[in-house]
């Protein structure tokens, strides 16, 4: 066998794994925009209709409808709205953005703490979860739209600021994803590790601790990417009807309402929205990457070996 050093084998080539991610989002993004321009191109040329038929394109793709790339990008350094003294329009959407991620920052750490704590109970209790869970699934069946207006509603009477009603409703859409992967998680090690552990007179709290919530974290982390995402969407929809003058909800509509005039301010707030959920998900990503390794990663193969060397 060949023999290597320990540090040899603890430093497993991970440029490789990140020069791929980097590169396959970097084409998708090219790919994108090559659809967006290609497509636009095609229906100035062709009249609006598919190459050698009289079928009319689904999207009209007059500047009006769909402009430029270049135009959008070039929207975000320009005033947000007419006046000289106006700051940018990217200014201004960073600013909402900021805004709503405190809502769902805060719709995600009580989110995910409420589906953790509530696959902990169905694992300890499972009555509990037999005559939950069906209410639980149903939760989510409910339209959003329907939900948010009674949640602000009902938290301007409590007395509670617009923001924190809008946390709330962000944290409606983080639970689920999180009780779901976390219970399946909770149940992934085998019966012959917890009997082992019981045998050594563990208590439920330790087997909890030191085996279920260790096994569970591979399956926890990618549903704490999907809260990320679902906690901004859930944000962005709270502020609509809660009235706030700022934030990612009150920009899209507001550009919206100019939509025929000034497409490309739509467009560069829906880019900036999507970078926000991004950047909460990278986040989340990057706190995975720290606490587990590699090798117990959901969808990731482990990380190659330094050439030359040989596992233990």
């Amino acid at each position: 066998m060949v023999q290597t050093t320990p540090s040899a084998r603890s430093k497993p080539l991970r440029s490789p794994h990140r020069l791929r991610t980097i590169v396959s989002f970097s084409l998708i993004v090219l790919t994108l925009a090559l659809l967006w321009e290609g497509y636009k191109w095609m229906g100035q040329t062709t009249g609006g209709v598919w190459p050698g038929t009289n079928v009319g394109l689904p999207v009209r793709t007059n500047n009006r409808a769909m402009p430029h790339l270049w135009d959008i990008a070039a929207a975000l350094f320009r005033p947000a709205r007419s006046g000289a003294n106006e700051e940018i329009l990217l200014l201004t959407l960073i600013k909402a953005g900021l805004f709503t991620l405190r809502s769902a920052f805060t719709g995600f750490i009580v989110g995910s703490a409420f589906g953790f704590s509530l696959a902990i109970w169905f694992i300890r209790s499972p009555l509990a979860e037999r005559g939950l869970m069906p209410y639980v699934v149903a939760s989510q069946t409910v339209p959003l739209i329907a939900i948010a207006p009674m949640v602000v509603i009902w938290g301007g009477q409590a007395g509670l600021p617009a923001w924190v009603s809008v946390a709330i409703i962000s944290s409606y859409l983080s639970f689920f994803p999180v009780a779901i992967n976390a219970l399946r998680g909770l149940r992934s090690p085998p019966a012959t590790a917890s009997e082992l552990m019981r045998s050594y007179a563990a208590t439920p709290r330790e087997i909890l601790t030191k085996l279920q919530i260790p096994a569970a974290l591979p399956f926890l982390f990618p549903a704490l990417k999907i809260a990320a995402t679902a906690s901004v969407i859930g944000a962005i929809i709270g502020e609509l009807p809660a009235g706030l003058s700022v934030g990612m909800g009150r920009a899209l509509l507001s550009f919206a309402s100019s939509f025929s005039s000034a497409p490309e301010k739509l467009f560069g707030a829906v880019l900036i929205a999507s970078l926000l959920g991004l950047t909460f998900v990278g986040l989340v990503a990057l706190l995975e990457r720290r606490l587990i390794p590699p090798t117990r990663r959901l969808g990731e193969e482990p990380d190659m070996l330094v050439p030359g060397t040989a596992r233990a």
